[in-house]
């Protein structure tokens, strides 16, 4: 490598978001220009969806399709193979209407004779109404020409993702691909026999993406973020092309998969893929891996960073090097950016009706930090041990809204994602005075607690600055639980602060939790009835149901009998190691629960059931909701 003028690369490996980029590579390369560092980014997550789905691309499938015998072909690519022609001419034109580049498509789209259907179209059958009206009608009305004509591609795009399941790679997921390979995985084994297998299609463009962006922007050093386990599979196989074919490159993997699951990492097979691992927050590690590769810095003198050594009695064996150096402020981590990236070729696609739940993948957002950590962090059930939760440093509201004009000029987008673990109530009072008095005009939305401090008048504050969505955590609804959580919240509470932010026009979703230690049956009916109350009283728009894992890093890992329960042994783990199964003695059928949960979740956000009994979605007998049926409107108005 250079000394004078290292080059590096910044790489999103599939899968992670396709209508807008994945910041890591963002952060780090507007980081590494503010320190004089010639750096690019390149998003390969999207360039493998835009390359398979293309004519070429289809083709491609195709061929993969033809090459297994009639008998075996499973549904969709038998519909697929017989419906060819009709996609070869509507995959360019859909893809183009998803990036908004041909918005008069959607006449065509909305006709129903257009885009070919398959198995995914059935979904709309649950909402054909009894008159045999439009069963769209409901969610879009008579003007919602867009929204829906762009549900309809999605669903012919999820047919497509069916037939590369069937056909192709039968770990293929827009989101989490080939995830089941690294999620807690104690061996390195499932990654390596995957790694190791004659490649695919989708291993195949990837290695031509992969070869393309190395040519095009010839670096010295590519950065692999993986910040989940669906994002872990491709960047290996990423990595495999670099060290296979441009050898001289050296390559760094980390990101939040890394930070979580990879903290006492003894695998020396990884290193056959990437050179350097390295956790928590990235800036201060990389710096110091630059200064080592230019020679400036010894080996001994890494921060952060696992290697593989090379030679001596250690040769082959993991070593874990840490010189401690202080982390980079973050007022002082600079202005992320997009450049590079091809910011009007995303995909806004529309999965989910409520208007809510679509912001994860309809729009292009900037994403941006409000502080780094979080604040409060004494959740029993989050990683409060490690640096993503446990080191809080917020930026003054000038220097974010410095942030926010910069990044509004290099767009051209005034659309903001706040990704915070908890923005705290204080900076974002702060920061939404800064906007209101520089006049600055952006829409955005983020995640709190939802803590008292959120006032009417403060969450009026919010609107008038811009903010559209509020996500945060109700986790259990269960003023037993959120007290053994350390929520530092109660249900009343919760349905208090939520209705403000409604009343302020701003839409709420719910994180919401079940299986925690010690959670019955009746605590589950419970909180659905909850649930179902926030709902009916306009106190949140959307919810999603999350089973409840035991990490090693929680509260509840590391101290169980204080939560009533009691761990399952780990084994040797030279790979990854993060959720860590327990007893608990309630006994309780969470899987079954589980699916209740989600099935009213559902109903809930597309205003279904909101009369009816909670018991109404359990498959098995449960009690009898001990929750006052006016519990929420009572507090309300108490």
């Amino acid at each position: 490598m250079s000394a004078a003028a290292p080059r590096v690369l910044s790489l999103i490996p599939p899968m992670t978001q396709l209508n807008t980029p994945y910041p890591s590579t963002a952060y780090l390369t507007g980081f590494l220009r503010s320190r004089g560092v010639q750096a690019a980014q390149r998003d390969l997550a999207l360039g493998l969806v835009l390359k398979l789905f293309s004519r070429d691309g289809l083709r491609r499938v195709r061929d993969a399709v033809r090459a297994i015998p009639l008998p075996d072909r499973g549904l969709a690519s038998r519909l697929f193979d017989e419906s060819f022609d009709r996609y070869l001419a509507t995959i360019a034109p859909t893809i183009a209407f998803l990036q908004g580049r041909d918005p008069t498509l959607a006449h065509r789209i909305n006709t129903r004779t257009f885009l070919p259907e398959g198995s995914r179209f059935q979904s709309l059958d649950v909402y054909v109404a009894d008159d045999g009206e439009d069963p769209l009608a409901w969610a879009f009305g008579a003007l919602g020409l867009q929204d829906r004509a762009r549900h309809l591609a999605t669903l012919y795009l999820n047919d497509l993702a069916d037939v590369l399941r069937e056909s192709v790679d039968p770990r293929f997921e827009f989101v989490r691909y080939a995830e089941q390979l690294a999620t807690s995985q104690p061996t390195f084994d499932p990654l390596h026999d995957a790694l190791s297998a004659p490649p695919n299609l989708v291993d195949e463009l990837l290695r031509e993406l992969t070869l393309a962006a190395i040519d095009a922007e010839q670096p010295d050093v590519v950065l692999l973020s993986a910040p989940f386990p669906g994002a872990v599979y491709a960047a290996l196989r990423i990595g495999q092309t670099i060290k296979r074919e441009r050898p001289h490159i050296r390559v760094l993997f980390g990101g939040g998969f890394v930070n979580t699951e990879l903290r006492e990492l003894a695998e020396p097979r990884l290193f056959d893929y990437v050179d350097f691992v390295t956790l928590d927050a990235g800036e201060r590690p990389l710096l110091a891996l630059l200064e080592h590769l230019a020679g400036k810095r010894s080996r001994q003198r890494l921060v952060r960073c696992f290697v593989r050594e090379d030679e001596g009695e250690q040769a082959g064996q993991v070593r874990y090097i840490n010189f401690v150096e202080p982390d980079v402020p973050f007022e002082d981590v600079g202005t992320p950016t997009w450049e590079g990236l091809p910011l009007h070729d995303y995909l806004s696609l529309l999965d989910m009706l409520n208007p809510m739940n679509r912001l994860w993948s309809d729009g292009r957002w900037n994403k941006l930090t409000v502080a780094h950590g979080c604040y409060w962090k004494k959740c029993s059930f989050c990683d409060i041990t490690l640096d993503y939760i446990s080191r809080y440093e917020a930026a003054s509201a000038k220097t974010l809204v410095d942030r926010i004009e910069a990044i509004v000029a290099e767009t051209g987008q005034t659309g903001f994602h706040f990704v915070d673990e908890a923005a705290p109530p204080k900076v974002l009072r702060a920061l939404a005075q800064e906007l209101i008095d520089r006049g600055v005009s952006i829409s955005w939305w983020g995640n709190v607690r939802f803590e008292k401090t959120f006032t009417p008048e403060l969450c009026q504050l919010l609107a008038d600055s811009g903010c559209i969505a509020i996500s945060g955590g109700l986790e259990v609804a269960s003023d037993r639980l959120l007290k053994l959580m350390q929520k530092g919240v109660s249900v009343e509470q919760v349905a208090r602060v939520t209705r403000a932010f409604t009343e302020a026009g701003i839409l709420v979703h719910a994180y919401l939790m079940y299986g925690f230690p010690t959670q019955t049956v009746q605590d589950t009916v419970d909180a659905l009835e909850y649930v179902r109350q926030l709902f009916e009283n306009g106190c949140i728009q959307s919810g999603f149901f999350h089973r409840f894992a035991c990490t090693v890093h929680s509260p509840v890992g590391q101290d169980p009998a204080a939560f009533g329960v009691e761990l399952l042994p780990l084994p040797p783990s030279p790979f990854a190691k993060n959720d860590v199964g327990f007893i608990d003695p309630t006994g309780t059928d969470h899987d079954a629960m589980g699916d209740a949960l989600k099935k009213a979740l559902y109903n809930f956000m597309h205003g279904i059931g909101l009369e009816q009994d909670v018991r109404r979605w359990f498959s098995v007998r449960v009690p009898k909701p001990k929750v006052p049926r006016h519990f929420i409107a009572e507090a309300l108005h108490g």
